[in-house]
């Protein structure tokens, strides 16, 4: 979650000024509203949370990935609580069906103006262990996948002022950890590419960010949350002594979907109950 922000002064509304911008509007509960957001792994986990949370912004949510029973639960889950969602498929790891993705956005709701690149696989094994192929397979997800979704729907985003690109990452792409050398090269990667793509889409008031991350329960994560050996191990870890909730991802992808968020660009924020900040 991120901390609220006190303004000492009103805000000063010029008519020149582009909708990006936080001089132009203050957010509301539902500040996305007439905005459409993009989500990949948005059937699960993270990336479910994610989209209830924009929904409830207001956002046109469409989920993105290859399993679509639960792409359609995510879709269901959104309706019940009043906000409106779609179901595209997608396979990251293939350039062909990035692109056809986003060529349905953008005909059959007008492109996206927030993208949130949540899908990936996560991956513990001892280095030496790990045959090349998995290697492969891994980075094409993790870090092939984010950049081919931003390639696609980059130019959706950028084609006018206020476009919100927003990488899940890992604080495995910040901190190291045995048996996750392969995982976290894919999301120390994104970190990097996160600030260098956020400098060189500045220049179409778009922002670009990353959100990394610590333990949340999820799907991925349940082979340690849910094993209490491995669980106090991990909670040993945690200055907050708890796993996070996914829920709790949500009101900072609102953030960073928003004007209130115009002037950041290239952060990386963390949210991991104080686990590298030990």
């Amino acid at each position: 979650m991120c901390a609220d922000v006190a303004r000492t002064e009103p805000r000063v509304v010029s008519p020149d000024r582009d909708e990006g911008n936080p001089a132009t509007t203050t957010d509301t509960p539902k500040s996305l509203t007439g905005r459409v957001a993009v989500v990949t792994g948005g059937g699960s986990g993270l990336g479910r949370a994610g989209a209830l949370a924009l929904a409830a912004a207001g956002a046109n949510v469409i989920v993105l990935g290859r399993n679509q029973p639960a792409l359609h639960e995510t879709v269901h889950l959104i309706a019940q609580q009043g906000g409106e969602a779609h179901a595209v498929r997608l396979d990251v790891s293939q350039e062909a069906s990035v692109r056809a993705a986003a060529a349905e956005v953008q005909e059959r709701f007008g492109g996206a103006q927030i993208v949130v690149n949540n899908a990936g696989v996560a991956q513990s094994q001892p280095f030496l262990d790990t045959e090349p192929q998995a290697m492969r397979d891994l980075l094409d997800v993790n870090l092939m996948g984010a950049l081919l979704v931003a390639r696609f729907f980059g130019p959706q985003l950028t084609a006018k002022k206020g476009g919100r690109l927003i990488n899940i990452a890992s604080i495995a792409g910040i901190a190291g950890g045995t048996n996750l050398a392969v995982y976290s090269a894919s999301k120390g990667a994104i970190i990097a590419w996160t600030k260098a793509l956020a400098v060189e889409w500045a220049r179409y008031g778009a922002t670009v960010n990353a959100v990394a991350p610590g333990y949340f329960v999820t799907d991925m994560s349940g082979p340690g949350t849910q094993n209490p050996e491995v669980a106090a191990k991990m909670l040993s870890r945690i200055p907050a002594r708890r796993f996070g909730d996914p829920t709790e991802l949500g009101p900072l992808l609102v953030y960073l979907s928003s004007n209130d968020s115009a002037f950041m660009t290239g952060s990386v924020l963390v949210i991991d109950g104080g686990q590298v900040a030990r």
